[in-house]
């Protein structure tokens, strides 16, 4: 098993880190959803977790414009502008954050084009490595959400274009306006309404970034398959999740985020865990794939 990728003309290892747990929660809500509108409470400790993932090997670092209202693209720049060369930032474009619990789409054109801008003030770069549409906004045409950001490419302000949350259909129609260099849905070991897309962007070689890509609930617990097969392996079941991840797709780039270094450093190990036939297969019939489901639809949530 590889543990790298080439995204375009840039290599990056498979596992990556995701900046939206950095956000502070926001007291009065569910606790189970991450709210991510404001900057941490702890700055220094965020600012600690992304030098510590760069030492580390990690160097694709993925974050959006809407994580704690931009702040989160602000934090990555204090902790590791000037960047290195190998260092690849994935950021996003395309859905508004207003308040605690709201996500959602906002396609026009223009704002897309002016969010890019502040991406690169706030990130302290002249280009985005890889620029992300969060979602595709039903009120404005495809091609003026795509070519808008095809145009940010040809002026030089991005290298790659990437989608989140879409069908295999959508990605077909992106990529006749301008090649996609990247897809990030919802998919881990226990939600896998995206298996027609992983298959897919395996198939093109595009990338998928899996958010929320660590299984959680009963099937994580003290017992199951899960459980068993991480001590065989002698792992968390974590790792052997983002392990499952790894095996299931070569383009499969899993970006778990954490604010704990020892969650960090397992996450990062998991990269050279290898799974046997029979492993993966045990763990694959914990949740069978929903075959051909439609990419969600739902802006409850953003990843």
């Amino acid at each position: 098993m590889t543990t790298t990728f080439k995204l375009g003309e840039l290599t990056v290892g498979r596992i990556g880190y995701g900046t939206m747990r950095l956000g502070t929660q926001e007291p009065g809500f569910d606790a189970s959803v991450i709210h991510v509108w404001r900057a941490p409470a702890d700055r220094q400790a965020s600012l600690a977790i992304l030098r510590r993932a760069i030492e580390s090997g990690v160097n694709l670092i993925d974050t959006a414009d809407a994580y704690a209202l931009g702040e989160t693209e602000e934090l990555i720049a204090e902790a590791l502008a000037p960047y290195r060369d190998d260092i690849v930032i994935a950021t996003k474009v395309g859905a508004v954050h207003p308040t605690p619990t709201e996500w959602t789409p906002l396609g026009h054109p223009a704002y897309l084009r002016q969010q890019a801008e502040l991406c690169l003030r706030r990130l302290k770069l002249d280009h985005i490595d890889l620029l992300q549409l969060h979602r595709i906004d039903p009120a404005f045409p495809l091609a003026d959400q795509i070519g808008a950001l095809s145009r940010l490419v040809s002026e030089g302000k991005a290298r790659h274009i990437g989608l989140s949350e879409v069908s295999v259909d959508q990605i077909r129609a992106a990529a006749e306006i301008t090649p996609i260099a990247s897809v990030q849905n919802l998919y881990n070991l226990t939600h896998r309404d995206a298996e027609n897309v992983v298959e897919y962007t395996a198939a093109q070689g595009i990338a998928f970034l899996p958010w929320f890509p660590v299984a959680a609930g009963a099937h994580a617990g003290a017992t199951g398959a899960l459980a068993d097969i991480a001590a065989e392996l002698a792992v968390t079941p974590v790792q052997a999740s983002l392990a499952w991840l790894l095996h299931r797709s070569p383009t499969i780039l899993p970006i778990p985020g954490t604010t704990s270094p020892a969650h960090l450093d397992q996450n990062i190990a998991a990269a050279c865990i290898q799974l046997s036939d029979n492993q993966f297969e045990r763990l694959s019939a914990i949740a069978p794939p929903t075959k051909y489901a439609a990419a969600p639809q739902s802006t409850a949530s953003a990843d």
